[in-house]
């Protein structure tokens, strides 16, 4: 009976430094019927976040990256790495199936489905803004063929410890 009390002690211990909260993954569905997932939602300056997208449509390019939140009706900016036109970088990434001239070989297809995989890597600072104090996010919004057009937008807020 010592022996189990022990081993529940131990396991309702572990409860408090394991949150499922900052483990689990986090979906979210834009007005488009686009999802956008994060591997999480709480994350250490520096971390790489698993982003994934889903039945985006593959005749509008996209940016995916970590964003500064904006007011309502506005695009996400800045973000880290700012708008990747050079394909660089691990903070933003530029996808589309269909990109101009100039960005053959920069902008990344979309695969089957209208789907997505990136590694993003999140900061604890997006220019002069600190993502300790600002909401900051994963987001999705529309390349800048389309940069008006918010239907494209989706947010993933993540908190940076």
């Amino acid at each position: 009976m010592k022996k189990a009390l022990a081993v529940l002690m131990v396991l309702s211990c572990a409860c408090f430094f394991i949150s499922p909260a900052q483990a689990a993954p986090k979906t979210v569905t834009g007005s488009n019927g686009a999802t956008l997932t994060a591997s999480a939602t709480t994350a250490k300056s520096g971390a790489i976040l698993i982003v994934t997208g889903n039945h985006f449509d593959e005749t509008v390019g996209i940016y995916v990256g970590f964003c500064v939140v904006p007011k309502k009706g506005k695009p996400p900016t800045p973000c880290g790495g700012g708008i990747n036109k050079a394909g660089t970088g691990e903070a933003s990434f530029w996808i589309s199936s269909n990109p101009p001239p100039y960005g053959v070989g920069l902008a990344e297809e979309f695969l089957p489905g209208g789907r997505f995989t990136k590694k993003i890597k999140i900061s604890r600072m997006i220019g002069k803004f600190d993502c300790t104090k600002v909401k900051c996010a994963i987001t999705t919004r529309a390349d800048h063929l389309m940069s008006d057009d918010r239907s494209f937008d989706i947010y993933i807020p993540i908190t940076v410890k």
